[in-house]
């Protein structure tokens, strides 16, 4: 590299670096993201080869072909919209904070109230997506384990295999922002050619495939629910989570060069490219089902594997050998969502920590001077998570349930800033912004999340017993009211409050435009 590029990327650090300042925080975590890399995280955790593989029962059993694909492109653009709007608000505060600073920063009144709220919803979401993501990784892995080595997955063994795996993501993210971002290069392209290959297998190798109306349009239900259209509404639950996180291009925004441009860039184009991809691998694998009889499918939903796109690998191909190696990239290619889905937990946790927000913050909020990155945060996060998949020992609908919290906790935190971005009527946008489009877009994104977070609240199968009980609501209103208790108990005293520290470059008060 010349002397003059290095002079042009130390003038860029230098304006994220005051542009930070503007915000009220000082430059503490090491900034050496590449804009691609900001887009790789958040594509990382997206993850087609994650959220849609492990996922895909889900849509099988409430809605089959039609629910996998359609509703998957449905689910795409509605959160296309969700994207675009966040990310127009991002521009303008590029901070690891993120959606809970941008809420502090837009409310008119009750700021810091707003901010607490939707960082905790933020907090809730995080560790439920990681939680779920390492508990997919884990189970696709024995899956593979089963299909390679005979073992026999059980509970346990699969739950020691989650607490492995995300204790290396810990590791992984202990050694550095260089190491998180190269292995996020890896990750990108691991998925894009990944997926081009189980893709390319599933057309070439097997004998026969559906016809294209019933890929798009062939209905299962085995929910035990009647109504078609409540059924289906419930499918696209696989779609909308397979779509969360990418929110993390903003919670490493503070270690992206040229951030308000590069970090709202990173979210949606994650988003559309995932749209893109996983349409064409979700058809791919619906298409290449042997047997589409009801019978057939209600037994591919259950199959021994205990994840139906194996079973179909299995079956399809011929070739035991080639399904193995296509559930193998499955395997990697989850293993790096969730490191990244660490990444992005602990800068939220770092960030609101230094906000003062979670007990034990100024142990949460330190950084590591040695390789810049929040240590404390990412252990913090990864026991958390792994102690809310401690359900899924005693309850084959405890991963469900993960899935449905981590939805309706992202997107509650997701919607509120651009909600208060559209009432307020002196927001100023960034560099990037969707201009003219702007209200439809976000008015768009707002009314699909109030639709999505009361219908996955909602019971997915009948008739409801403890086992098919929904418990993301509880979960949530659990969360509802420890946010509500500990703000008056000490976050309407702590919270962005007091006098500068090490964390801050003026008073919190002005942090929120105060």
């Amino acid at each position: 590299m010349s002397s003059s590029e290095d002079r042009i990327i130390e003038q860029q650090m230098d304006a994220d670096a005051r542009a930070l300042a503007e915000l009220g925080y000082t430059q503490e975590l090491k900034r050496g993201m590449s804009g691609f890399s900001n887009f790789a995280v958040s594509f990382s955790i997206i993850s087609i080869l994650a959220g849609c593989i492990t996922s895909y029962k889900i849509a099988l059993v409430s809605g089959g072909p039609s629910t996998l694909v359609l509703g998957w492109l449905i689910v795409g653009i509605m959160v296309l919209a969700v994207s675009a709007a966040m990310a127009e608000v991002c521009s303008k505060f590029p901070t690891a904070g993120g959606l809970y600073f941008w809420a502090g920063r837009l409310a008119r009144r009750n700021k810091r109230q707003w901010a607490w709220f939707v960082g905790w919803f933020n907090f809730l979401g995080e560790v439920a997506v990681t939680a779920a993501i390492d508990f997919g990784c884990a189970t696709t892995m024995m899956a593979f384990a089963s299909l390679t080595f005979g073992v026999e997955p059980t509970a346990v063994s699969t739950f020691l295999l989650f607490v492995v795996i995300i204790v290396v993501h810990a590791l992984l993210n202990t050694f550095g922002v260089n190491l998180v971002s190269l292995l996020s290069n890896v990750s990108a392209w691991w998925h894009l050619v990944g997926t081009v290959i189980i893709v390319g297998a599933l057309w070439l190798l097997p004998e026969k495939h559906q016809s294209v109306g019933w890929t798009l349009t062939g209905f299962h239900n085995d929910t035990g629910w009647s109504s078609g259209i409540y059924v289906f509404a419930l499918g696209l639950l696989m779609a909308q989570y397979t779509y969360t996180g990418y929110d993390a291009s903003a919670h490493v925004a503070e270690e992206t060069k040229n951030a308000s441009v590069a970090a709202p860039r990173g979210i949606v184009t994650s988003v559309l490219v995932s749209v893109i991809g996983g349409f064409v691998l979700l058809y791919s694998i619906t298409a290449a089902i042997p047997d589409k009889s009801p019978a057939a499918l209600t037994a591919l939903a259950n199959s021994d594997t205990g994840l139906p796109p194996a079973q179909i690998f299995l079956d399809a191909l011929n070739s035991p050998t080639v399904a193995k190696f296509l559930l193998f990239i499955v395997c990697v290619a989850q293993f790096f969502c969730g490191m990244a889905s660490v990444t992005a937990n602990s800068r939220m946790s770092y960030a609101f920590s230094r906000d003062r927000a979670l007990p034990g913050h100024r142990l949460w909020a330190k950084v590591n001077p040695r390789t810049g990155t929040p240590t404390n945060s990412i252990w913090l996060c990864v026991t958390l998570s792994v102690i809310l998949a401690v359900p899924s020992l005693f309850s084959t609908t405890a991963y469900l349930a993960v899935t449905s919290i981590a939805v309706i906790g992202l997107y509650i935190a997701y919607v509120v800033p651009v909600f208060l971005r559209r009432i307020n009527p002196d927001f100023t946008v960034g560099p990037w912004n969707l201009g003219r489009w702007s209200g439809f877009v976000g008015w768009v994104a707002v009314v699909w999340v109030v639709i999505i977070c009361v219908l996955f609240v909602l019971p997915p199968a009948s008739p409801v017993t403890v086992s098919t009980f929904n418990y993301a609501p509880v979960a949530v209103l659990v969360v509802l009211v420890f946010a509500t208790v500990s703000w008056l108990v000490a976050g309407k005293r702590n919270f962005m409050q007091g006098a500068r520290d090490e964390h801050t470059t003026r008073d919190p008060d002005s942090v929120l435009g105060q």
